[in-house]
């Protein structure tokens, strides 16, 4: 093999992983998040970012210098949340609120549902959830942003 077909190899596998999303793969999982903290330092917060995969689990967790402790684990359980539920954690607030039809699930899952803003599942172009988007360090309305932006960014990405 020679170095014009290794290039070809390289550059066809990258164009992949560009062009169709189909799948959280680490390298997909940077990119987002890479953009994400950079709007997190555009606008002063400390943030922790969590990209989940299709099953919830965790695929990269990238927490910025001096986010707060306790950020690590919100995010990565906003990450599972919205792709345990199918929704984002913003849309899931008022359904978990006293009189919602889903008053008390963050009581389920060991815990592990969060009900207030920060947290969107990825959608790929076929209408499946490839993944979620947690993050947390901020007030609810700017973890809300950082995850929305995020997945505008992966939307761009499709």
């Amino acid at each position: 093999m020679n170095e014009a077909e290794i290039r070809k190899i390289v550059q066809n596998t990258i164009n992949s992983v560009k062009s169709d999303p189909s799948q959280m793969t680490l390298a997909l999982a940077e990119q987002i998040c890479e953009a994400v903290l950079n709007e997190a330092k555009r606008i002063g917060v400390k943030a922790v970012v969590c990209l989940s995969d299709a099953g919830g689990h965790p695929k990269l967790v990238k927490a910025m210098d001096d986010a707060y402790i306790a950020s690590y684990d919100v995010a990565v359980n906003k990450a599972f949340t919205v792709v345990a539920l199918k929704m984002s954690t913003i849309d899931l607030k008022p359904l978990a609120q006293p009189g919602g039809s889903l008053y008390g699930i963050q009581f389920t899952n060991g815990g592990r549902i969060v009900i207030f803003g920060g947290g969107d599942p990825l959608i790929g172009s076929d209408g499946t959830i490839i993944g979620g988007i947690g993050v947390s360090g901020g007030s609810e309305a700017q973890d809300t942003a950082l995850s929305e932006f995020g997945k505008r960014y992966f939307e761009s990405q499709l």
